[in-house]
């Protein structure tokens, strides 16, 4: 009886497919539809509810959102983009442009593409004739709201869907509530509510994401999830110290590894950051020319110019065997690049949404997706301290793979309360749209978007006068709110519209060729590192923010400012279980299994099952929390707060969020967790008594053209937790 419902359900959303639909399925051979490809038509074509689709990657997301959409497209031709799709990325926009064209191939309906990266003349024709599909990012989208403004009813008049692609990436995160405060101002101004398409592999709790896509909409969520299937995976995680080792070439031995863990295969090697992704790259081009062989390395992350991004990526779909491309989280997100043997991972990813992400890279088109993951350490000195000597990365790494592939967790989205650097730009963003307007007409404008909902009116009026008084608003002669000297040479650069942090970066030019960008200029003479090569300086050009350069041979260190990200507790439980437990693991290879082990006996012999707090000699001890970042920054606080008003002597000082160290002649071990355990006996403090008073935790893009105390409360509110810090104490201390 379920199969013939499931049969019938297929059959009659097959049939509500238009004909092109119908026929690029049986062109590419499709035997049937995917479940989640059924579902999401379904509430497509036979409700006005918003949808959010999670499911792996590879596993048809995109096509579930399209068919039914295109669907109805065709059935309602008419003027004006029918559909916006939003995506965190200029190379999975690029890369969903040529998918779509192909689908469309047959419809007569057009797809066009709006970013940094096309030229105003395309953008200009497709302005005069709006229709189809619009595909964009959310600080183009900011742009055409700004300057293109009059234009947005006759572009936007007939728009009935916008689709959100990687969803994930952008909740809880400025850019995701710029979305949710451009799809209102829209609706507002077409005087109607698109529907809402939601994509992402990786969620951790749908239910949040299901709220979050409906905020400022009129419209309920339906969530359509793939249920999470038996896993196979191909995964190996290695360790090596980094010291003149056995490796005959002489190169450093992790480095030699990860180079013929390459060799004849399509791989990426992903880093957590740019400085790495540029280190590895240049090594992998070292090895290969003192082995005389092919260089086979490309690189790609946000400061390349587009060309070399989109030759990367070129090449990857092109299928050359040989290629490898090192990168960072812009080829972690949904871009199809094809099949890839398999991902090399520098060190452990910061989340387990980050790991899916970076193997769902391989594995496809039938395959299983494959990764190593590679761990270097400096070998520890004689004498060196015990957090020192534990092997945090591993662990990490360890941790991230047993908590999906046991429990199937993933972090869950954490919403930002109080948005006051988004609410300082959205100000201004409103008034260069309006004009001038009335400080209660203003506040209904701004107020009233979804992600403000928090903010309360006292601070609302405290953002406006600290405006008023810094220029960048000012009074007109009517007693209304416009946009001050200050505030137009904001709003009056392109770098405005993004609301992540950015630099003033120099662009890099080699001839008429545009590398890339960096964040300082380097003397004329001095060698930099961009796009995996050395290039030495021959002309800079301060007022026009260039530097001239030639390429030259070596290897150089490069560096941009930027933050690591946020670890979930949740995790940190997890290694603390690993580095306490005796049980093995399949996919660890010799070192670092035997690494593994040596961390082992070495947690056994200082006791560390027996309480988190542990002597180092003298009045020095380490405390290992086990908490994530958000709630480890609290407790550093409110450590360091309790010692000040004590009028203790003392110091403090960190290792990422693994562990704090404490120099302090008032306490022993025992004392010392005794006090920490009592902690959890007060009621939660208030996170902003955390903040000295003086201090100004700049943390978002425009979080220094704020006043001092919707800083440290937007600080304290999203950035501190400690209610959730004091769930963990009776457990971490007693």
């Amino acid at each position: 009886m379920a199969e013939r419902s499931y049969k019938a359900k297929a059959d009659r959303v097959f049939s509500s497919f238009s004909p092109f639909i119908r026929g690029f399925i049986y062109k590419n051979g499709w035997e049937s539809l995917r479940d989640i490809q059924i579902d999401s038509a379904i509430t497509v074509f036979e409700t006005q509810n918003n949808l959010l689709i999670s499911s792996e990657t590879a596993s048809g997301k995109t096509e579930a959102a399209l068919f039914p959409v295109l669907s109805l497209m065709e059935r309602e031709s008419c003027e004006n983009f029918q559909v916006l799709y939003i995506s965190p990325l200029k190379s999975l926009i690029n890369d969903q442009y040529s998918r779509t064209e192909e689908l469309l191939s047959e419809s007569g309906m057009p797809v066009h593409r709006w970013h940094g990266d096309v030229n105003q003349s395309q953008k200009n024709s497709f302005l005069k004739n709006p229709s189809g599909i619009l595909q964009i990012t959310p600080e183009s989208l900011e742009s055409m709201l700004i300057r293109r403004h009059a234009d947005l009813p006759f572009l936007f008049g007939n728009l009935k869907f916008v689709i959100i692609d990687e969803v994930h990436a952008l909740m809880g995160s400025d850019r995701g509530n710029q979305i949710l405060c451009q799809l209102q101002r829209i609706a507002h101004m077409i005087s109607y509510q698109p529907r809402r398409i939601a994509l992402s592999a990786t969620l951790g709790d749908p239910s949040i994401a299901a709220e979050w896509l409906s905020r400022g909409s009129d419209r309920k969520t339906d969530i359509v999830c793939r249920s999470k299937e038996e896993i196979f995976w191909k995964l190996g995680l290695e360790h090596f110290f980094t010291h003149e080792g056995s490796d005959p070439e002489h190169f450093d031995p992790a480095e030699g590894f990860i180079y013929r863990a390459t060799k004849s295969d399509r791989c990426v090697i992903f880093s957590n950051s740019r400085e790495e992704t540029e280190d590895i790259c240049a090594s992998m081009r070292q090895i290969a020319e003192k082995k005389k062989e092919e260089d086979r390395f490309l690189i790609h992350h946000g400061n390349l110019s587009a060309s070399i991004r989109e030759e990367t990526e070129q090449l990857l779909k092109e299928g050359d065997k040989s290629v490898t491309v090192c990168a960072t989280v812009t080829l972690e997100l949904g871009i199809d690049i094809g099949k890839l043997r398999r991902i090399i991972n520098c060190e452990a990813p910061t989340s387990v949404s980050g790991f899916l992400q970076r193997l769902g890279r391989s594995g496809r088109r039938g395959q299983p997706p494959e990764m190593l993951m590679v761990f270097r350490e400096e070998e520890p000195l004689p004498g060196a301290l015990l957090h020192q000597i534990i092997p945090w990365q591993l662990l990490q790494g360890i941790a991230i793979v047993e908590l999906y592939r046991k429990e199937r967790w993933i972090e869950p989205a954490e919403l930002k309360k109080k948005p006051f650097s988004l609410l300082f730009h959205q100000v201004l963003s409103v008034l260069s749209v309006h004009g001038s307007l009335s400080p209660a007409d203003l506040a209904k404008a701004v107020l009233s978007l979804a992600p403000f909902e928090a903010v309360t009116k006292e601070e609302f009026r405290e953002l406006l006068i600290h405006m008023l008084k810094e220029d960048y608003l000012q009074r007109t002669e009517d007693n209304e709110l416009m946009v001050g000297l200050k505030g137009e040479r904001l709003t009056g650069h392109f770098k405005f519209y993004a609301v992540f942090k950015d630099s003033e970066d120099f662009t890099v030019r080699c001839g008429s060729e545009e590398i890339g960008t960096i964040a300082t200029a380097p003397p004329v003479g001095e060698h930099f590192a961009l796009a995996g090569k050395v290039w030495e300086v021959e002309e800079v050009e301060l007022s026009k923010r260039l530097i001239f350069c030639k390429r030259v041979s070596g290897k150089m260190k490069v560096s941009w400012p930027g933050d690591s990200g946020l670890i979930h507790t949740k995790i940190l439980e997890k290694m603390r279980e690993i580095l306490l437990s005796e049980e093995s693991f399949p996919y660890l290879l010799p070192a670092a299994a035997k690494r593994l082990e040596n961390a082992r006996a070495l947690a056994k012999s200082v006791r560390m099952k027996d309480g988190n707090v542990i002597g180092l000699g003298g009045n020095s001890f380490v405390i290992f929390p086990w908490l994530g970042t958000k709630e480890f920054q609290t407790l550093r606080r409110l450590i360091r707060t309790e010692m000040v008003n004590r009028g203790t002597a003392f110091d403090l000082q960190s290792l990422g969020c693994y562990c704090i160290t404490l120099k302090s002649g008032s306490y022993s071990a025992k004392s010392l967790s005794r006090a920490l355990s009592e902690l959890s006996q007060r009621p939660p403090v208030d996170p902003r008594f955390l903040i000295s008073p003086g201090e100004f935790p700049a943390m978002d893009k425009f979080d220094p053209m704020l006043p001092l105390s919707l800083v440290q409360t937007a600080y304290a509110e999203n950035r501190l937790a400690p209610k959730a810090l004091w769930e963990h104490l009776p457990k971490r201390f007693s």
